[in-house]
């Protein structure tokens, strides 16, 4: 046990004692966590529950980087079961919110003023509280502006690091001891938990992201956005504009016209930000939108956002033009554009399945017709055939599955093909509008001849690489340190044999000789001999034995 798991042996013992509580007790033996011998046995949840709902419900108990990790993962359907992906997605934090003194303590410490510098008023009461942060509404003194002031919780970034270097341990023993899971490499999925984590910290970079989506926001368009203030905004602090309205998951929407132009609003915006922009909002959940009067909509939490380049927006318009065109054989060429295998791929069996998909989700009529199941399901068959897509992709498919399933609740009706098609139309057409076609053309050009010069300078670096002798060829091995480890232990013990048979041999012929010194009446060396011949030997005897390699 090291130093490490020793100074959080307190918090193991949590985790083993939640993970028990769930009904994980094979878990807990085979990863053998430390502390389940100094804790008394938990009660027992309800063993009727899935195992999917407790792995969620166990992630609740165990606080917000647990959470949060959940939260992250749920946004990876190209990694997760898709009934996995649905009960990670229900995931919530809303916890009691922090002592005002406290929240006061760090806004006062992060903006260098007393509270009654900056605001005329600062609602001790939030109006929203999570396991990061929570909001208060204030009125900016200076500029007489109401506000969301968002405040971090104090010391959450120790107890987050703390807590993913326990989830990065936990990782890397599942990935070593559980082969069911080596698939999902966990070690390198808390290493982008962590990233993700810790960048959702800096309260900065998300005023830099609402900066970003604003400059993308058509005028003309009635999705809203808050404004951030970064003078009052610091890693721990984000100022911005108070929206009034409410929660969509908090209230339902009476008027039908209302709700149809809503889901509208919103699924165009979704897709313009990714499609259009390559800068998105990561989680267009029903938490994640206001409805204010008019009605419209407002985007809020912009903590995680995805970006797409244009290359990648090109493929994922192509996966989704082929989608709606019904083109089995066009969506897997896309597909293995995307995610570019580095192993043999079978695809006859992947043009089939695909072909199923497709006719299972055609075959039922187009306002019933579901992209984000589709786009789930087309996830499952990647993860089948050992073909993943970047990271960005994957939360690409997340955000449309997402903002479908909130456009739907917003409007069940709504035909998520016929708006989503003359979009895509539309982005696919420019593409090939001779402006396009020109500016692509002069980028390629420029790029180039802008290498011209480098060339000769590179082919006079390999002749004389040629000419020293120092070009070499490296070759490498993969999958091969088991067979190894197999040949050099075997050449081993070889070569122990064939040097116990060597003092064997060496040692009789020294016997029959009769030289001095003699010892018991026989020549010593040939006595030696065969004491070390018979301690080598069975050295190796017991080696093998003890290894369960014979």
């Amino acid at each position: 046990m090291d130093f490490q798991t020793i100074t959080n042996l307190g918090r193991f013992k949590d985790i083993v004692f939640i993970l028990l509580k769930y009904g994980f007790e094979d878990l807990v033996a085979r990863l053998d966590l430390p502390g389940k011998r100094v804790m008394k046995e938990p009660s027992k949840e309800d063993r009727v529950l899935g195992t999917y709902e407790r792995v969620r419900r166990a992630l609740e108990d165990l606080g917000p980087t647990f959470i949060k990790f959940g939260q992250i993962m749920s946004l990876r359907p190209d990694l997760l079961p898709r009934p996995f992906i649905h009960e990670l997605s229900k995931l919530q934090d809303e916890v009691h919110p922090e002592d005002f003194e406290n929240v006061k303590i760090v806004v006062e410490q992060e903006l260098k003023h007393s509270l009654k510098d900056l605001f005329t008023i600062f609602d001790p009461h939030p109006l929203a509280a999570a396991s990061l942060s929570q909001v208060h509404r204030a009125v900016l003194r200076k500029e007489g502006r109401i506000v969301a002031v968002k405040v971090q919780r104090p010391k959450i970034r120790h107890k987050i690091e703390q807590d993913l270097n326990i989830l990065a341990a936990v990782a890397d023993r599942m990935h070593k001891r559980l082969s069911e899971v080596e698939i999902y490499d966990l070690p390198n999925l808390v290493r982008i938990v962590r990233k993700s984590l810790l960048r959702e910290l800096d309260f900065m970079r998300e005023a830099h992201h609402i900066k970003i989506a604003l400059a993308h926001l058509d005028g003309g368009s009635d999705v809203q956005i808050p404004g951030v203030y970064l003078d009052y905004c610091t890693e721990k602090i984000l100022t911005m504009d108070f929206v009034q309205g409410s929660r969509l998951k908090d209230r339902g929407i009476n008027d039908v016209n209302d709700a149809q132009n809503l889901a509208k609003q919103g699924l165009r915006t979704i897709m313009k930000q990714i499609l259009g922009d390559g800068f998105f909002h990561a989680d267009p959940h029903p938490g994640n939108i206001l409805i204010t009067q008019g009605p419209s909509l407002c985007l809020i939490d912009w903590g995680s956002v995805g970006r797409l380049s244009r290359n990648a927006r090109n493929e994922l318009m192509d996966m989704v033009e082929a989608v709606v065109e019904w083109d089995s054989e066009k969506l897997m060429s896309t597909l293995l554009t995307i995610t570019r295998p580095d192993h043999d791929v079978d695809l006859n069996a992947l043009d089939r399945e695909l072909m199923d998909i497709l006719d299972l989700h055609f075959a039922v009529p187009l306002k019933e017709m579901h992209l984000g199941g589709l786009l789930l399901d087309i996830s499952t068959v990647l993860r089948e055939h050992r073909l993943r897509l970047p990271s960005d992709m994957g939360m690409t498919i997340k955000a449309l599955v997402t903002a479908e399933g909130t456009a739907r609740e917003i409007y069940p009706e709504l035909n998520i093909v016929s708006e989503a098609e003359p979009y895509v139309r539309g982005l696919v057409a420019q593409r090939y509008k001779p402006s396009a076609l020109w500016k692509n053309f002069k980028t390629k050009a420029v790029r180039f001849f802008s290498s011209q010069g480098r060339i000769p300078w590179l082919l006079t670096r390999i002749i004389d690489k040629v000419d020293r002798g120092d070009l070499n060829i490296q070759f490498e091995h993969r999958n091969l340190d088991g067979l190894k480890r197999s040949v050099e232990n075997s050449f081993d013990r070889l070569t122990f044999g064939i040097i116990v048979a060597a003092l064997i041999i060496g040692s009789s012929m020294i016997i029959t000789t009769g030289v001095g010194p003699l010892l018991f009446g026989f020549p010593a060396l040939g006595i030696i001999g065969y004491l070390l011949s018979a301690c080598v030997g069975l050295w190796l005897v017991f080696n093998i034995i003890r290894s369960r390699r014979y």
